[in-house]
C-alpha cells in the first residue's frame, strides 16, 4: 500500500521540481473547431477538469467564466467560453456520469458553467474530498501535485486576463497543466487502495 504525506509546507514545497503539461494543447474558440474535439472527449473515461475566470479587483464584482479545460494524458482542450458560450455538446459531456471529471474546488466552477448553459452535473470528483481517503489533508492543487505526483506546478498565470483577445503561450500551458494535473492525481490515487473508508 502506498502512503502519502498528510501535508506539506511552503518551505518544503519550494524544493520540489517544477513540471508542466507537455502534450497537445487544443484551443477551441469557435464552433468550427468544436467537432474535432468531441470524438475524443466523448470516448474518454477520465478527464481532468478546471476553469479560469478573469480576476476582478472590485469588491462585490465577479466576472463570468472565461475558459473551460478538459484534459487527458496527451491532450488538453481549452474552450473559450467568453467567445462561444458553453456548447450543448460540451454540456452533455459535463452531465455524463460515465465520464469522470476530476478537479479541485469544483463547486464554484460548475455553478459558473451552469450560469452559461444549464446542465445537471454528472461524474464529477472533488479531489479535495477524494484525497482524504488516502490520509491527505492538503487541499490546494499545487500541494496535492507535490504530495501525490512528486512535482510542483506554477500558479503565476492564475490572475492574468483570461478574456484577452489572444491568450499567451504561458496562459495556455498554465490552463492545460491545471486540468492535466487533476487527471494525473485521480489516476494515480485510483490505482492505490485508500487508507480511510468513509461511511
Amino acid at each position: 500500500m502506498m502512503t502519502f504525506k498528510e501535508n506539506i509546507d511552503r518551505e518544503e514545497l519550494a524544493h520540489y521540481p517544477q513540471s508542466a503539461f507537455n502534450g497537445d494543447i487544443i484551443l477551441v474558440d469557435d464552433y468550427s473547431k468544436l467537432k474535432s474535439s468531441l470524438r475524443t472527449l466523448k470516448a474518454a473515461e477520465l478527464l481532468g477538469f478546471d476553469t479560469e475566470t478573469k480576476p476582478s479587483f472590485k469588491k462585490g464584482r465577479t466576472n463570468k467564466v472565461a475558459l473551460l479545460q478538459l484534459s487527458d494524458k496527451k491532450r488538453a482542450y481549452l474552450f473559450r467560453i467568453n467567445n462561444m458560450g458553453l456548447p450543448d455538446e460540451i454540456a452533455e459531456i459535463l452531465a455524463d456520469s460515465s465520464v469522470i471529471k476530476a478537479g479541485v474546488a469544483i463547486h464554484d466552477d460548475i455553478k459558473a458553467l451552469r450560469a452559461v448553459n444549464k446542465f445537471t452535473a454528472g461524474g464529477f470528483i472533488e479531489l479535495q474530498d477524494y484525497v482524504k481517503d488516502y490520509g491527505i489533508e492538503s487541499s490546494g492543487l499545487r500541494k496535492l501535485s507535490a504530495i501525490i505526483l512528486g512535482f510542483k506546478i506554477s500558479k503565476r498565470q492564475q490572475v492574468s486576463n483570461w478574456e484577452a483577445a489572444q491568450l499567451t503561450e504561458a496562459q495556455l500551458h498554465y490552463a492545460a497543466t491545471d486540468a492535466w494535473v487533476c487527471y494525473e492525481i485521480y489516476k494515480k490515487l485510483a490505482n492505490h487502495s485508500p487508507v480511510n473508508t468513509r461511511k
